[in-house]
């Protein structure tokens, strides 16, 4: 199902620190089908065991979209396939999110033109997303006769329960401004030169910081958002701080800013 010819989703990792990922169908406006999210979904679980050496990750579409979602292709195909292959189908979307999500590594969503459906998931999945002024957004599902079933956990977190019921029940699009609005994207610039200036200030302050920190702190982010406060939070807080404090991280930083230097994590 690959698109002859063309590798469907670049990595590159050439720049001290940094992995570049770029969905590749520009002509199809980088929608997914099912050679994209396993290529990507590979390259996720190549730069989980990367982490000594990538510490950022830039997530960016060629071309004049981020992703329309779902290739209509794949789509039509999947209308018969059986309740058994639908499922397996989906799963390996939702394992793609998964590995995306859960990435030692800081991971920064960039978003031009349209970002529809799926492509919101990936924005979602992604620790922190940039925008142009005049991206667009929609979760456009129900249109189609389905749901976003897969990306669901992923946008609810980022917007609520509460913004999820009016995009994900009317399919309406909505601008760069209203996605910043409810928390689909943190930071809204000009145009794509301002991008590429606002991710690289992004990395340059994710190499300030610890990078085993930062994974301990998306594992912690993970373990508390939604958990009511009682004593096994407590414990489980209290535990993960004691084991940061004894870390090497953490004596290096104490140690750099008692000498006044930088520590070694630090470019």
């Amino acid at each position: 199902m690959a698109d002859e010819g063309e590798e469907l989703v670049l990595l590159n990792t050439t720049r001290d620190g940094v992995a570049v990922i770029t969905l590749n169908r520009p002509r199809v406006h980088n929608a997914f089908n099912p050679d994209v999210i396993e290529r990507l979904s590979a390259i996720c679980e190549d730069l989980r065991h990367d982490a000594d050496r990538i510490r950022a990750v830039l997530i960016e579409g060629a071309g004049p979209s981020f992703s329309a979602g779902a290739d209509l292709a794949w789509m039509r195909a999947a209308s018969d396939y059986t309740t058994h292959d639908n499922r397996e189908d989906a799963g390996g979307m939702a394992e793609m999110l998964r590995r995306l999500s859960t990435l030692p590594q800081v991971t920064i969503a960039l978003v031009h033109g349209a970002a529809m459906a799926g492509g919101c998931g990936i924005v979602a999945a992604c620790d922190i997303a940039v925008a142009t002024r005049t991206a667009s957004f929609a979760l456009s599902e129900v249109r189609l006769g389905i749901i976003p079933a897969v990306i669901s956990p992923y946008v609810i977190g980022a917007i609520g329960q509460r913004a999820a019921h009016r995009y994900f029940l009317t399919a309406e699009r909505f601008d760069a401004a209203q996605a910043h609005a409810i928390g689909l994207v943190h930071i809204v610039v000009e145009d794509q030169p301002a991008l590429a200036q606002e991710s690289e200030r992004l990395v340059q302050q994710i190499f300030t910081c610890a990078p085993g920190a930062v994974a301990a702190a998306k594992q912690l982010i993970a373990a508390v958002a939604g958990r009511p406060v009682d004593s096994h939070l407590i414990a489980d807080t209290a535990r993960r701080i004691a084991e940061r404090r004894a870390s090497d991280e953490a004596k290096e930083g104490l140690a750099a800013f008692l000498e006044k230097r930088k520590p070694k994590w630090a470019s």
